[in-house]
């Protein structure tokens, strides 16, 4: 049964765990979703203040002749530099978290429950209930290690080694398992994976 109040949903996973196609499969079954690599675009757009800020700390080279920001340039100048990334990421994560806090107060109205598509969601979730954000449940997008590396190595071309490293750089995908209030089994087929997420979203409808 759905919840008479208006929920808030985080969608979640790790790197090749398959977070996209779950949240492709909310979005066609016609709920609201805001995706936060999304949101992290519309940011650093022409004019922004995102923009603007990052201008102020990197120069006008990381600007392209349109005006838009020249990501190539800004990634070559932050991937081997941690204190940059950290100004990047000043920058832009209290930025993104205003914007989907926003789009969530907005959908108050219109919709009875809104899913926040966050790659970082447990590694972040301090900072986004500072922001005023808080979650009703997490679902993870949840394949094991195994499987993640085999699809790391067949999408990106990495050997063993490069999809051990991309994976153990991030949070351990079992201990957002052990965080998570429902998981998502993504390690079989995509027709697995839609039967899960029709079974939890039909408490929503």
């Amino acid at each position: 049964m759905r919840p008479n109040r208006f929920s808030i949903i985080g969608i979640t996973g790790g790197i090749a765990t398959g977070k996209s196609t779950v949240s492709n499969i909310i979005m066609e079954e016609g709920f609201k979703l805001i995706d936060s690599d999304e949101v992290a675009r519309e940011v650093v757009e022409k004019d922004t203040k995102g923009l603007k800020r990052i201008v102020r700390a990197f120069g006008n080279d990381v600007i392209d002749i349109d005006g838009t920001l020249d990501r190539e340039k800004l990634g070559n100048i932050i991937f081997n530099d941690e204190g940059k990334r950290n100004i990047i990421n000043n920058i832009l994560h209290p930025l993104i978290r205003e914007s989907i806090l926003r789009k969530v107060e907005k959908a108050r109205d219109s919709e009875k429950v809104i899913f926040v598509d966050v790659p970082l969601l447990f590694e972040s979730k301090e900072e986004i209930v500072e922001s005023g954000l808080e979650f009703d449940e997490i679902w993870l997008v949840y394949a094991d290690k195994k499987t993640q590396m085999k699809r790391l190595m067949e999408r990106d071309d990495f050997d063993s080694e490069q999809a051990i490293s991309r994976i153990n750089a991030q949070f351990d995908i079992e201990e957002k398992k052990r965080l998570a209030d429902r998981i998502i089994d993504n390690s079989g087929s995509v027709e697995h994976s839609r039967r899960q997420v029709l079974h939890f979203l039909d408490e929503y409808r």
